[in-house]
């Protein structure tokens, strides 16, 4: 009897493994164009030289400096907010074991002991009025067999939510990295300007002193005088500004990083810094459905196709087991002697006959698949839009920073000529000043376009879902599933 018993256990659980009422999932049609944007403004975007896509190409591998590589390393190993998606996925995958562990019987043995002392009206002549019972058991309580597939459907949302949160987890590398790497840049941008600001003050200063020296001696004129003083000063005033902001990126990246980072691996100025890898970004845009965000919200979707199949088990009985194996005596050395065995089988069979509760639960599972369906259809359109920018800004900001760099240099021929011709008296240091001031200008203007176009290399890089690198290191995400937990997929 009590190999019936387990053997009756395990067809119930291998009967039951493929059961489900959930609707076949289908990946809706994607709202976006099949092939990313591709005229004027995105020309020179999709580069002809052959190069990686962003999701094959780990955040080491595009950036290729290793000051940087050591920061975004620290910064992953430190940062809070990618430390809560972690632990967020380490949860999420708990409560997937819970739910799937549902589909198995919990065994559990129990012993008690009972002695009573029973009414003389109520014993029958002979027999003892104080009565002993002890038992031992084991068995399956209250087992709810999944003939409909609603605990499985339950298993499979948490299985989507479990992938999702890992998703999740997986933009929140990608934001992280993305964002160190811009207050990096920006960081180096800043103390180039500075240092720029510092060049622009010991020239002036030097042109200002010799204004003052033929100011002295009656050359000069107290206006040249003046407007030799007006770019020292304004030179200053930079100087002291770029400080503040060199400051203010510091504490910005200290707090991306999760710790103060070392003076050594701090940029000196955009030109010390090692180029950033080549990225292709493709022509079809099939490259979105790898986002994280994208397959967050597709998992998201997956786990509403599942609720829905929950809500329609519940139309049908839910059939439950009771099953105890056990030994019952009137003595405790009694137990487990020749004829003291005992078995229990009670099989329970509830039928919904009128719940309008699930009529409803399974509309409002109806209803949130559609929104799922919205809100992956935005996601996908949102990452879209987002490649979209990221290629105007790479097909156009080569020209900008080329055009920039050709004024800068017609700038300073500029300031060159007007130093000669007030050097020589034809000019009024006038012209100088106005030379002097559009250099300066120039010069900025040609470090943020450069620092733009590093920016957009960073952008699009996240944006076609790079920066994680979750199958090389797995020390920095939650522990892989069980192949079997994958195949639920």
């Amino acid at each position: 009897m009590n190999q019936n018993v387990f053997l009756l256990l395990g067809g119930i659980v291998i009967g039951t493994a493929g059961c489900t009422m959930a609707p076949k999932y289908t990946r809706p049609a994607t709202p976006i164009p099949a092939e990313l944007p591709s005229s004027t403004p995105y020309a020179g975007s999709n580069a002809s030289t052959p190069a990686p896509v962003a999701p094959d190409l780990s955040w080491r591998e595009f950036f290729t400096d290793e000051k940087l590589q050591q920061v975004i390393g620290t910064a992953l190993a430190n940062n809070r907010d990618l430390r809560l998606a972690a632990l967020n996925v380490e949860l999420t995958r708990a409560i997937y074991g819970i739910q799937r562990d549902a589909l198995f019987p919990a065994v559990n043995a129990a012993g008690g002991a009972s002695k009573q002392r029973s009414s003389a009206d109520l014993t029958r002549p002979g027999e003892p009025r104080i009565t002993e019972r002890y038992d031992v058991d084991l068995g399956v309580l209250a087992w709810e067999i999944d003939f409909f597939g609603r605990i499985r459907s339950l298993k499979d949302r948490a299985l989507e939510e479990y992938l999702a949160t890992k998703q999740a987890r997986r933009g929140a590398q990608t934001l992280l990295v993305s964002a160190v790497a811009n207050a990096y840049l920006a960081l180096a941008a800043d103390r180039e300007n500075r240092a720029l600001a510092e060049t622009t003050y010991q020239t002036q200063k030097a042109a200002y002193e010799l204004v003052q020296r033929q100011y002295a001696v009656g050359v000069a004129t107290e206006l040249d005088l003046r407007q030799a003083q007006t770019p020292v000063e304004a030179a200053r005033r930079d100087i002291a500004a770029y400080t503040q902001r060199v400051a203010q990126d510091e504490n910005a990246l200290n707090l991306l990083v999760g710790a103060p980072v070392p003076g050594a691996l701090l940029p000196t100025g955009l030109s010390c810094l090692s180029p950033l890898q080549e990225i292709s970004p493709g022509t079809s845009s099939e490259v979105l459905l790898r986002r994280p965000d994208v397959l967050q919200a597709e998992s998201m979707l997956k786990a509403a196709n599942a609720d829905i199949g929950a809500a329609r088990a519940t139309f049908f009985p839910r059939i439950s087991l009771t099953t105890l194996l056990g030994t019952a005596s009137n003595e405790l050395s009694g137990l487990f002697k020749s004829g003291t065995g005992t078995w229990s089988f009670t099989p329970q069979v509830v039928m919904p006959i009128f719940d309008a509760r699930t009529w409803s639960a399974h509309k409002a599972a109806k209803v949130q698949r559609e929104i799922a369906v919205a809100q992956y259809e935005r996601a996908i359109q949102n990452a879209f839009r987002e490649v979209a920018d990221a290629l105007a800004v790479r097909g156009t900001v080569d020209k900008q920073v080329s055009a920039q760099q050709a004024l800068a240099d017609a700038v300073a021929e500029t300031h060159r000529l007007a130093t000669m011709r007030y050097e020589k008296g034809i000019d009024s240091y006038l012209g100088v000043l106005d030379a002097q001031r559009n250099l300066f200008a120039a010069q900025q203007g040609l470090v943020t376009l450069r620092l733009a176009k590093l920016a957009s290399q960073v952008q699009l890089y996240a944006v076609l879902g790079g920066g994680d690198e979750a199958e090389r290191s797995p020390s920095l995400v939650a522990k892989p599933v069980a192949a079997f937990e994958l195949n639920q997929r």
